[in-house]
């Protein structure tokens, strides 16, 4: 199994605040797929949960006119600032996923939403729980709650032939997600794959999520997946 490849030269090192999502295996197993789509000057881009901007980033490198959004103000400071300080023009708004550019269509949507199992979803808040650092990768008890959001909605904001990237874990099921992307009429693939170490939060969780059956007990890595889907 491949393992996730490295940013491009100048994306490896992104300043970002306390608690907002830096750039790892996911967001470099995402940079690939991007990279083989058809990207240029009249491309019009949306990245959800644009946390640091490298997504956003690339796209705008390659010409597109890029928005980003995300709910965490760091994160829109964070990406408005990278952006400025490669010299890259990308509109970064705050709001839940597609919200602050509804009614638009894009040609091409990117997303690196949160997809980590979370047990406090169940149990409550956990005491001293940073909600800050935490919006960054929680995601329910399947780790699916802003996934399904995505594929629910993505036919919304896709143009004509639009694509949608959306990376995730395994663990939140692969199939499932093509099955919604099917059902809200886009045609829908595993484009990408690869396996990369736990993650401290994953490791901190492992006992629980193998108690829950998302984990097999033998299971030393995780793997990651990149969905491409097609509005028809």
């Amino acid at each position: 199994m491949a393992v996730a490849p490295p940013l491009p030269p100048g994306l490896d090192g992104l300043w970002t605040l306390p608690g907002v999502y830096a750039p790892q295996a996911d967001t470099h197993l995402l940079a690939r797929a991007l990279g083989t789509e058809p990207i240029g000057p009249h491309t019009h881009v949306l990245d959800l949960c644009t946390g640091s901007g490298a997504l956003a980033l690339l796209a705008a490198r390659r010409g597109a006119r890029v928005c980003a959004t995300d709910l965490s103000w760091r994160a829109v400071v964070s990406a408005r600032i990278n952006a400025a300080r490669a010299g890259q023009r990308v509109r970064v708004l705050r709001g839940d996923l597609s919200g602050p550019v509804r009614g638009q269509r894009f040609d091409l949507v990117v997303s690196n939403p949160p997809y980590v199992p979370d047990p406090a979803a169940r149990t409550g808040p956990r005491r001293g729980r940073s909600h800050a650092a935490s919006l960054a990768w929680d995601a329910g008890p399947g780790g699916r709650h802003l996934v399904d959001r995505v594929c629910a909605h993505a036919g919304d904001v896709l143009s004509p032939r639009g694509v949608l990237l959306l990376v995730h874990s395994a663990m939140c099921r692969a199939e499932e997600t093509l099955r919604r992307l099917g059902e809200a009429g886009l045609r829908a693939e595993v484009a990408e794959r690869c396996e990369v170490p736990f993650g401290p939060v994953t490791r901190a969780r492992l006992a629980w999520l193998r108690a829950e059956g998302l984990l097999d007990a033998g299971t030393r890595t995780e793997e990651l997946v990149v969905i491409r889907a097609e509005r028809a």
